[in-house]
């Protein structure tokens, strides 16, 4: 029986998988070009680590291996990551042309060198070379490799009127594989291919994911509910080395072999998702999340109250969208950023937390009187709101002294009153058998604090506080999400640095959302001067 794999390219015979037919004939038919004796396309190939690159362009090597009118090969420059002589790397790319077509190369050791490698004597059919991990190398000689690919690119069409196995050159079509688009804003002399032959490798769509899962179903005989498999599109957003882990951990590791994966399994699953595991693809981008001046990026993505508007020509945006950290919301008439999907943002929402506030400990007095905010059978969620509020303004002094702060103003980030709100929960919480985790219904700032204690589930959306249309405006969005969450009433915190007690009067109203049916408690939280 096959497996899901999220560990390099998949196998199609052993492992689930997503034909993508539609994205491999794409990609052939770029390198192959419409006039054969023009020649193909110089294409690069991109997308975010374990997306499923290199998988679809050795699909696209078969295939052209099929029609036997060409030369193929796809090889890797990984091994020359960080290494800073040109000599080394050509003769890495002279070495790995050996292995892959079993034949001499001529050693070459200097970049104008390089087209004597494409030439009549070492190939007899036009060649389409595929090149991994093309980003791996030295910008530098990236660009290096770029202006020499330029040229034989030029030269090839400088010679239309000949065969494309009869011209100087036999470098019919070139593909460059990696997680940048590799020569984008990065290069100054611009990029030598054009930009309509750029391909960028999509997050699997509902359906795609789906089918992955209903091949599980066939194979093995068991069945997955169809609230495990819309859940689990929903956290990954189709991201294929997400999704192939979550299937991984809900077949294999966390399989109780019923007859059918519950959200009961889903759930526990993904508390080990969240929390007790590591993963190559979501470590890698945690630490570019974290990086300088990335991280700050970051933390001004989980603002609750304005979006970022995304521009692919500014370099920190470019990283975090081509590391897989964002993706692009797109409107009708602008494009806005968000995380690229919920289990991302969930997870770096819990690590710069713990970074931040991981040593919280007493949160209240061994001693203190806490029967009006919970009890055996209940939670009074105001109450514990209020609680939260005077334990701020007695620590803000030590609990701040270190938090991150805007390069513009030196204010502190409003995403870092988030954490430390969560945290303060979690550690209320934790003696008492409560559960708390956080939700991100729109991938933008929005957060939503879920507590489960004695078998009910409370709602707190938090939010900060700039004018009374963004109350309002907040009013009816948290009623919505309570709907959502099935629950009569939903509380909506909202963080403002002061507020006197006549607008606390004013605006701490409970309010019925007429649509909804949902009642929507309002609570401020006061943080102080910054």
């Amino acid at each position: 029986m096959r497996k899901f794999s999220s560990y390099g390219p998949v196998s199609t015979t052993s492992h689930y998988y997503v034909p993508r037919q539609e994205l491999i004939d794409r990609a052939y038919s770029q390198l192959i070009g419409e006039n054969l004796a023009e020649g193909g396309h110089y294409i690069t190939v991109w997308a975010p680590r374990q997306t499923g690159k290199t998988w679809v362009m050795q699909q696209v090597v078969k295939k052209i291996i099929e029609r036997d009118q060409f030369e193929v090969a796809i090889i890797t420059m990984q091994s020359a990551k960080d290494v800073a002589s040109a000599e080394i790397v050509l003769e890495l790319l002279v070495s790995n042309l050996k292995d892959w077509f079993k034949r001499d190369f001529p050693t070459i050791t200097s970049w104008n060198e390089l087209p004597k490698l494409f030439t009549a004597p070492h190939f007899s059919k036009p060649l389409i070379l595929i090149i991994d991990e093309f980003d791996a190398l030295e910008e530098e000689f990236i660009n290096k490799f770029a202006n020499e690919f330029r040229n034989i690119y030029t030269k090839r069409l400088n010679e239309s009127v000949q065969k494309s196995n009869e011209k100087s050159c036999l470098l019919h079509g070139l593909a460059l594989i990696g997680v940048r688009s590799v020569l984008g804003i990065e290069n100054i002399s611009g990029s030598p291919f054009n930009v309509q032959h750029s391909l960028p490798i999509p997050n699997l769509t509902f359906a795609e994911m789906e089918s992955m899962f209903t091949q599980y179903e066939q194979e093995s005989g068991q069945k997955i509910a169809s609230a495990v498999i819309e859940r689990l599109f929903y956290e990954t957003q189709g991201q294929p080395g997400l999704t192939c882990w979550f299937g991984e951990l809900l077949t294999e590791t966390y399989n109780k072999k019923n007859p059918t994966i519950t959200m009961a399994d889903f759930d526990y699953m993904f508390m080990w998702a969240v929390f007790g595991l590591g993963n190559n693809n979501i470590l890698n981008i945690i630490s570019k999340a974290k990086q300088e001046p990335y991280n700050h990026l970051v933390l001004e993505l989980f603002k609750t109250n304005e979006k970022i508007e995304f521009r692919y020509d500014s370099p920190n945006l470019n990283f975090l969208y081509l590391n897989g950290v964002i993706d692009i919301d797109a409107t009708t008439k602008k494009l806005y950023v968000k995380f690229a999907c919920p289990f991302v943002q969930g997870r770096l929402f819990n690590y710069f937390s713990g970074e931040l506030f991981g040593e919280l400990e007493r949160v209240s007095e061994p001693f203190a009187d806490l029967e009006d905010t919970i009890t055996e059978n209940s939670l009074n969620v105001r109450n514990l709101l209020r609680r939260y509020q005077i334990y701020l303004q007695k620590n803000r002094d030590w609990l701040f002294k270190n938090a991150p702060r805007r390069t513009t103003d030196l204010r502190i980030y409003e995403a870092v009153y988030h954490f430390n709100l969560y945290m303060y929960l979690c550690r209320f919480l934790e003696s008492k058998k409560g559960e708390i985790y956080p939700e991100f219904p729109t991938g933008n700032g929005q957060i939503d604090l879920i507590i489960k204690y004695v078998g009910r589930v409370y709602g707190i959306e938090v939010k900060s506080f700039t004018d009374a249309m963004g109350y309002k405006e907040g009013l009816k969005q948290a009623a919505h999400y309570g709907k959502q969450l099935k629950l009569s009433e939903i509380f909506l915190a909202f963080f403002v640095e002061y507020v006197d007690e006549a607008n606390r009067q004013k605006y701490e109203v409970t309010y019925l959302d007429k649509e909804t049916g949902v009642m929507v408690i309002p609570i401020f939280v006061e943080t102080g001067n910054q």
